[in-house]
C-alpha cells in the first residue's frame, strides 16, 4: 500500500515536499516513480527512481528536470520529491507508484501499485 501526503496550494516560485510511504512488501526491491495528473490531461509522468542497488539511477520528465528532485529512504520506506519553482503548469494530482522491476519506468502501465494522489495547486 502507498500512502501519498505533502501537497498543497503554493505560490508560483515557491517548494513543496511530496512523500510516499510504502507499507508491506519488500520496498526496496522496487522502481518507485511519480506521476501527474491535471483535470481534463491525461497521466503524466513526472520522476523515477531505481531499486536500492548499486548504481542507484533517476529519471524525470523534461517540464520538471532542473526543478525537482526525487529521492528515497529505503530504512523508513519512502520516496519523496522536492519541487522546486513552482508554476501554475504544475498544478495536478500527484500519484507515486511502485514499478514492476527494479530499473527506471516511464509508462503508467510499467507499475503495479498506486497511491491515493495528492493535490498540488500552484497559484499565480
Amino acid at each position: 500500500q502507498l500512502q501519498a501526503s505533502g501537497g498543497g496550494l503554493v505560490q508560483t516560485g515557491g517548494s513543496l515536499r511530496l512523500s510516499c510511504l510504502a507499507s508491506g512488501g519488500t520496498f526496496g526491491m522496487y522502481a518507485m516513480g511519480w506521476f501527474r495528473q491535471a483535470p481534463g490531461k491525461d497521466r503524466q509522468f513526472v520522476a523515477a527512481i531505481s531499486w536500492r542497488g548499486p548504481g542507484m539511477f533517476t529519471k524525470y520528465s523534461e517540464s520538471v528536470k532542473g526543478r525537482f528532485t526525487i529521492s528515497r529512504d529505503n530504512a523508513e520506506n519512502t520516496v519523496s520529491l522536492q519541487m522546486n519553482s513552482l508554476n501554475p503548469e504544475d498544478t495536478a494530482v500527484y500519484y507515486c507508484a511502485r514499478a514492476r522491476g527494479t530499473s527506471v519506468q516511464t509508462r503508467a502501465d510499467q507499475y503495479a501499485l498506486w497511491g491515493q494522489g495528492t493535490l498540488v495547486t500552484v497559484s499565480s
